[in-house]
């Protein structure tokens, strides 16, 4: 590049919470790839990307930061031929900083202390981390560039701060989960900083799945104008390179991946946190419980899309009402995409457990206690085959489920990871209609089939509930934006239906605290996102 010119690459890498000398490693390949490869003069990777985020109170434990210091010094040594702004927690006597290094020529050339600290749905960094109060920026042969972290971007002070420091580009790191919609508002973002302060900004982002986080990267660039110069891909790993000009600020030719539908960002959204969780946590393979319906049939795709069918094992477990149809489309589907898949009927167990319960239920009319003694049958025999042949269970509950108690404690509920967690029910159906566009995986009859539990003669969903295009709006309402039972009745919802559900929410917080984690997709997803006491009243609020 000439002296007016900055090539930056952005390291959109997919880190491990904990794992400093594997993310080291990245680090170095993907410095070495943007030196190489690209010819680039600066490489920038994501927040906090040599230890992973968010590493929670991993932070406190007694050796990390001496692992910190070695894995940098490292770094220090082995980056040449390449400026790197390395993300890190910086220990400095009893406080830790969220920040960033400039690294040299073999030396550590600025640094840089998080100013903003979110404190909000699924950040809590005032836990651990303190505040900085100055700008970093550091000179490249004639080219002064800034650094700032995340949430710093999204407040005014950072920028302005850096340019009154003589920034001309700045670079901002990130861990940004993924909700739907989320892209749109980081680059209006970025634009509107870009314009304020008469500055280029180059956005580097992580990809992964975390316990309930998933990062989509998406990394970009907004020249002065606020023209966006680039964008990379959603959910994929590498060095995505944008160049800078002294007068302009502009690239000359955009490298903009374009978006992709909300379907398949949550789709793919989903099969990246599923792979990870299981991979990284060293288990062999998942369990499915095949019941026929929509919710695993959509769990089965998602996890034979992230793991290869020949590691998924699908399990039907039929009962005096499961449909025959439900066994059937379980078992074609299986064979569609190449997953392992058994029968275990569980009338006899079902039989014996009715009658060891029988003196004491007495004459009293069957209910709910004989339909969640199936769903826990169900939840035994997947637990024993996870205990016997290691594959973690996949719970199958969507959100909606979640939200209003529709599923049983220690049954459907059992798992070590729910890929659905965060997905409406009126969302499962339009995500099998998109998987079913990239490979007719799904049987089409489990889509227009009307949903049911199969727990009792002729159970449909809506004997509970209110009809899913009606309940998934008031769960969004009450859930997302906070509304209260007035302003959602505002909206044109029926009282009775609203009251119904806001209801089944509070007296289900319970449920929700003991079941598997699962993706965010949403704006506020339940678990970390959304942390409401279990024994509280709070009423019409």
């Amino acid at each position: 590049m000439g002296e007016s010119s900055l090539r930056i690459a952005l390291a959109q890498l997919n880190v491990w919470v904990g794992d400093i000398e594997g993310n080291a490693r990245q680090m170095m390949e993907a410095a070495a790839t943007a030196r190489d490869r690209d010819h680039a003069d600066i490489v920038a990777f994501p927040e906090m990307a040599l230890l992973g985020y968010p590493p929670d109170d991993l932070l406190l434990r007694r050796g990390l930061p001496d692992a910190i210091e070695s894995a940098l010094a490292l770094l220090t040594e082995q980056l040449t031929g390449i400026t790197a702004v390395v993300g890190y927690p910086e220990y400095a006597g009893e406080d830790i900083y969220n920040a960033a290094a400039v690294i040299s020529d073999g030396e550590r050339v600025a640094h840089y202390r998080k100013q903003c600290l979110p404190n909000y749905g699924v950040f809590d960094e005032r836990r651990h981390y303190r505040s900085g109060d100055a700008p970093c920026v550091f000179e490249l042969g004639k080219r002064r560039i800034g650094v700032t972290i995340c949430e710093d971007i999204w407040e005014q002070g950072p920028a302005a701060q850096a340019k009154a420091a003589g920034a001309e580009v700045l670079i901002n790191l990130n861990a940004s989960p993924f909700h739907v919609e989320k892209q749109g508002e980081r680059e209006g973002l970025l634009a509107q900083r870009a314009k304020a302060n008469d500055l280029a900004i180059c956005y580097v982002n992580c990809v992964g799945g975390q316990d309930e986080l998933v990062f989509d990267g998406r990394s970009c660039a907004v020249d002065r104008s606020g023209q966006l110069t680039l964008r990379a891909p959603a959910f994929e790993s590498g060095v995505f390179c944008v160049d800078t000009q002294a007068q302009s600020g502009t690239q000359g030719t955009p490298s903009i991946v374009a978006e992709e539908s909300d379907e398949a960002l949550i789709y793919d959204a989903l099969v990246r946190a599923t792979r990870d969780y299981v991979d990284r946590n060293g288990f062999p393979g998942a369990l499915i419980g095949a019941s026929g319906g929509i919710d695993s049939a959509l769990a089965m795709a998602i996890a034979a899309d992230a793991l290869g069918g020949d590691r998924v094992w699908a399990v039907s477990m039929p009962s005096r009402y499961t449909a025959d149809i439900s066994n059937v489309d379980a078992a074609d589907q299986a064979e569609r995409m190449g997953v392992h898949y058994d029968e275990l009927p569980i009338e006899d167990g079902f039989s014996a457990l009715l009658n060891t319960l029988a003196p004491l239920f007495g004459d009293r009319e069957p209910d709910t206690a004989e339909e969640n003694l199936q769903s826990r049958i169900r939840g035994a025999l997947l637990m024993s085959l996870s205990n016997k042949f290691g594959h973690v269970v996949l719970a199958t509950g969507n959100k909606s489920e979640m939200a209003v108690g529709y599923a049983t404690l220690y049954g459907d509920m059992c798992g070590g990871f729910a890929p659905l967690k965060d997905v409406y029910k009126t969302w499962v159906y339009r995500l099998a209609k998109f998987r079913n566009t990239r490979g007719d995986v799904i049987p089409e009859r489990v889509i227009t089939r009307p949903p049911s539990a199969e727990l009792r003669d002729d159970q449909a969903d809506t004997d509970t509930l209110p009809e899913y295009d009606v309940l998934d709006p008031i769960i969004e309402a009450y859930v997302e934006d906070g509304e209260s039972i007035e302003g959602i009745c505002a909206r044109g919802f029926a009282e009775d239906d609203v009251r119904q559900v806001a209801g089944l929410i509070r007296r289900n917080e319970y449920k929700r605290r003991q079941a598997a984690p699962g993706p965010k997709v949403t704006r506020r997803a339940f678990g970390r996102d959304r942390r409401y006491p279990i024994t509280a009243v709070y009423g019409d609020l």
